[in-house]
């Protein structure tokens, strides 16, 4: 029964929780962590991890994509960000650096949206998305639901393996004076897996999966570089999100007898333990972006963004970081070894340590762990 608190006469609504907000209970049993397993498949793709970028350009260059790919994880290539607009998307990084290293708080993001003004080139999308292409990694890219029908057929000409379908707030069918995007038409007219979000409940969750989406993104990317709670007042408490729709997917895969649909969380994770709680909550992979500033060769040097930074009218995020690039390589910060006691390094290896002293071997297994609220 669903936890309803009266806010007013006659006005009530659902109690929910973050991921801080819960923990995760031991087990009556324990195993070493080398035999503990962090694979998972979407479709025919297998990863090591269950790791996915959050789309953005502050992580993910083509170069970026190349070496996650190479640890394991799935590396998300922005296909509306600065690689598909400018030539020299370095130096229009460097741009961005610059302008977040002034006195003037709003600087960067004006930047980005000036360097996301230049229109996008289906040369430069295509160059990049050669360079993950050719060094045999799986190769992903995201379109914003406005932009899907027009930028889809460059993206599979360009050797795309997996598509990701992602606006700050997504539904099966975008609604406008114009042609709407039919998410369940348009992903049948393709042979690729499609992943869609973000979701924050049961009802959307379930509605994407019957689009035929081989996997549902749960939350936004919340950060804290995010301001979509603020700019819109959408939150996304994400421990009742995930549960919510792995609900759905149970309910899905009934109803269809047996077609599974993974869930991937984005946002809410500050910490290694919070990527363990994700998954717990019935998470099938974890989408990061801002853990991932860490590393060394970060595009952004350290700085975070999301795309809705970039928006022309209405950008949801910041620019934040301190600058300068990270101190770790990309591998150390996934696997460790870690001499920080906070949870911002070794991620995964905190994932399998994580497993091992509750008992499980393997992601799903893990998905039953019990779990409590922290009040």
């Amino acid at each position: 029964m669903r936890d309803l608190v009266e806010i007013g006469m006659g006005r009530t609504a659902r109690r929910s929780y973050d991921l801080s907000q819960i923990e995760i209970v031991p087990s009556r049993r324990t195993r070493s962590s080398k035999e503990v397993s962090t694979t998972w498949q979407l479709d025919a793709y297998r990863f090591d991890i269950p790791l996915v970028t959050h789309p953005t350009d502050a992580v993910v260059s083509p170069s970026n994509a190349v070496r996650i790919g190479k640890l394991g994880g799935l590396g998300v290539l922005n296909a509306e960000g600065l690689w598909a607009r400018h030539a020299d998307a370095e130096g229009a990084l460097a741009r961005i650096v610059e302008a977040a290293a002034s006195d003037d708080p709003d600087a960067a993001v004006r930047m980005l949206q000036e360097l996301h003004a230049a229109p996008i080139r289906e040369d430069l999308l295509t160059e990049a998305l050669r360079t993950v292409r050719e060094a045999g990694v799986t190769v992903a890219a995201r379109v914003s639901p406005q932009r899907a029908r027009e930028l889809t057929p460059v993206l599979l000409a360009a050797g795309v393996e997996i598509l990701v379908v992602q606006g700050t707030i997504i539904s099966a069918e975008h609604v406008s004076r114009g042609e709407p995007l039919n998410l369940k038409d348009f992903i049948a007219s393709l042979e690729i897996p499609v992943v869609a979000g973000g979701v924050g409940d049961y009802r959307t969750a379930m509605h994407l999966m019957r689009t035929g989406a081989a996997g549902v993104i749960v939350g936004y990317g919340q950060s804290s570089a995010t301001t979509t709670d603020a700019v819109l007042g959408i939150g996304v408490p994400m421990a009742t999100a995930i549960v919510d729709a792995a609900a759905a997917r149970r309910d899905y895969l009934d109803e269809t007898g047996g077609r599974y649909v993974h869930v991937i969380a984005d946002g809410g994770m500050d910490h290694s333990g919070d990527v363990a709680k994700a998954i717990a909550c019935g998470a099938d992979a974890v989408m990061l972006g801002e853990q991932l500033t860490e590393a060394a060769d970060a595009p952004g040097r350290g700085l975070y963004w999301t795309s809705a930074a970039a928006h022309p009218s209405l950008p949801r995020s910041e620019v934040t970081g301190f600058g300068g690039p990270g101190a770790r390589d990309l591998e150390t910060v996934l696997f460790g070894p870690s001499s920080t006691p906070n949870g911002t390094v070794d991620l995964f290896g905190a994932l399998r340590r994580a497993m091992a002293k509750t008992g499980y071997s393997d992601l799903k297994e893990f998905q039953r762990v019990g779990l409590t609220i922290r009040l």
